[in-house]
């Protein structure tokens, strides 16, 4: 399996404080659904052989599948991982959460006013992991014309943990494309730790001790969704 670094320049969403709240029934049964189907816990797996080992994130080996591992100028932390299979991109990120609090509503409310900021549009749908937002950014494409770029975002709620995912490339639009890489979604597994941290902050990542780095592509960041490798057409 190859590992790359990419550059993400932007820092990260500052931790905020937040008011705790009672978990409903409905996210109750969410929970439940989660840990039967994944993505997993740490408390929920028996052993760690078999995952690629990236600190926060336990990964499924799969064949063809390559990890890029994406680093902050500004500070030289591994801030993400994205997943490359079959033309199309997976990119993760963990993120430390309450106890009694789920977070992926008010995270998909400041997606969408980060892009409709940018001139883009989201829409909610409902996919394989619930409430799903896709985005698409205004882009020109090499003939002078103007399309838009497309990223689909999933977010999972575990505990003490919240997990984001931003699908790029034909996965971003295509349910077919799309399931490889939902089913290594499924298959990951959050190491949150025990150390108490602010609610949004990352958890960390790490490159694997036995793992060599090549240089990738250009990474896609979740903030920039339109930075996602797939244009389209409009008209």
């Amino acid at each position: 399996m190859v590992f790359g670094f990419g550059r993400k320049a932007k820092n990260d969403e500052p931790a905020e404080p937040a008011e705790e709240l009672t978990v409903a029934e409905g996210e109750e049964s969410a929970a439940a659904g989660r840990r039967q189907d994944g993505p997993f816990d740490e408390s929920e797996i028996s052993s760690r052989d078999g995952f690629v080992d990236l600190g926060a994130l336990l990964i499924t080996p799969s064949e063809g599948l390559q990890l890029r591992l994406e680093v902050e100028e500004a500070t030289q932390r591994v801030v993400a991982v994205t997943l490359d299979l079959n033309g199309s991109s997976l990119q993760l990120q963990a993120f430390a959460a309450p106890k009694t609090e789920t977070l992926w509503d008010e995270i998909r409310e400041q997606i969408g006013q980060s892009v409709g900021a940018q001139g883009g549009q989201v829409e909610e749908i409902d996919g394989a992991f619930g409430t799903e937002l896709v985005a698409k950014l205004p882009a020109g494409l090499p003939d002078g014309s103007q399309g838009y770029r497309v990223a689909r975002f999933i977010g999972v709620d575990g505990p003490r943990w919240f997990l984001r995912g931003v699908l790029g490339g034909p996965a971003a639009l295509e349910r077919p494309a799309a399931e490889p890489l939902e089913a290594l979604f499924r298959q990951v597994v959050v190491v949150r730790g025990d150390s108490p941290m602010p609610p949004r902050d990352l958890l960390q990542l790490r490159l694997p001790k036995d793992a060599s780095a090549t240089p990738p592509p250009a990474a896609p960041t979740l903030e920039e969704p339109e930075r996602g490798p797939e244009i389209t057409q409009i008209g």
